[in-house]
């Protein structure tokens, strides 16, 4: 299958060519928290000099507890992204739950998530299409790869061809996930561009009130999914994570998502020289 380019502005995503990253903080914080946040993190990649997409929820609306913190809500969340967009001149990736939140978020966002455990909900996907922004559909946890080829055609059904699609593991049993490499190849055969969400295949699923994770393993499962040829890297950082009011468990800090990026740029160049030759 040939691999299409998904060009937004001078970044293009495609399974042969440079590793694009889209990162951020999980949820919007509040205003001087987030915009902190931001202001770090896009300094930081900056002067990594990679492709880069930023990224923060305005509401967590699928948390374990419903205790749980959600974020600032639409209205103040795309106010607070179109300031990082302006500012740091960066493009926005954000995701969406409802129907009637997608043509909203179009205004600030040039990237429409759709989170892994509502990729199957027709109207939502379809309501997302129709703004005809790019779509990074998340592949749910409960889903073999080749099923996203019937979320592709709903997408497509509106004439929209502006499609990523992210791997972030598999349910293994209870309370853990699993990252099959094979996946990533598997969708590369759509012809469409595979990213690896590395912060959520950390995770452990709550088996009560909090999702947990395993920040070890970082390293080995983006060296991975850098080796096995993908179009992009997401990812969730902070500050100081273990402060951080959502999946602190599995956001990096600075630090690590500077050796993060050092690292798989450079296995993304030796993979992708591998498949032109």
């Amino acid at each position: 299958m040939k691999q299409k380019i998904i060009t937004l502005g001078k970044i293009k995503f495609s399974n042969t060519l440079p590793l694009v990253f889209i990162g951020g903080p999980c949820v919007i914080e509040g205003e001087k928290v987030f915009l902190d946040t931001a202001k770090q993190i896009c300094t930081l990649m900056k002067k990594a000099k990679v492709p880069f997409i930023f990224k923060a929820s305005f509401d967590k609306a699928n948390r374990s507890s419903v205790s749980a913190y959600r974020g600032v809500g639409i209205d103040m969340g795309l106010e607070l992204l179109a300031e990082v967009k302006q500012k740091y001149q960066v493009p926005i990736l954000t995701d969406i739950h409802e129907p009637y939140q997608a043509k909203q978020a179009a205004k600030v966002a040039d990237i429409l998530q759709i989170p892994a455990f509502l990729c199957r909900q027709t109207d939502l996907v379809l309501a997302a299409a129709k703004t005809g922004k790019i779509i990074n559909v998340k592949k749910g946890q409960f889903l073999a790869p080749q099923a996203v080829c019937e979320i592709i055609k709903k997408i497509e059904s509106e004439g929209n061809k502006n499609i990523l699609l992210t791997e972030r593991g598999a349910s293994f049993g209870y309370g853990d996930l699993v990252v099959d490499m094979r996946s990533f190849e598997i969708m590369r055969r759509t012809g469409y561009p595979v990213i690896f969400d590395l912060t959520h295949s950390m995770q452990k699923p709550a088996g009560a009130s909090t999702t947990g994770g395993d920040k070890t393993v970082a390293l080995t499962l983006a060296r991975a999914a850098a080796g096995a040829g993908i179009a992009g890297l997401f990812f969730e950082a902070h500050p100081q994570p273990e402060k951080a009011l959502s999946d602190k468990a599995n956001t990096l800090s600075l630090p690590e998502l500077r050796e993060v990026v050092k690292q798989v740029t450079a296995i993304d160049e030796v993979t992708k020289c591998q498949r032109m030759n």
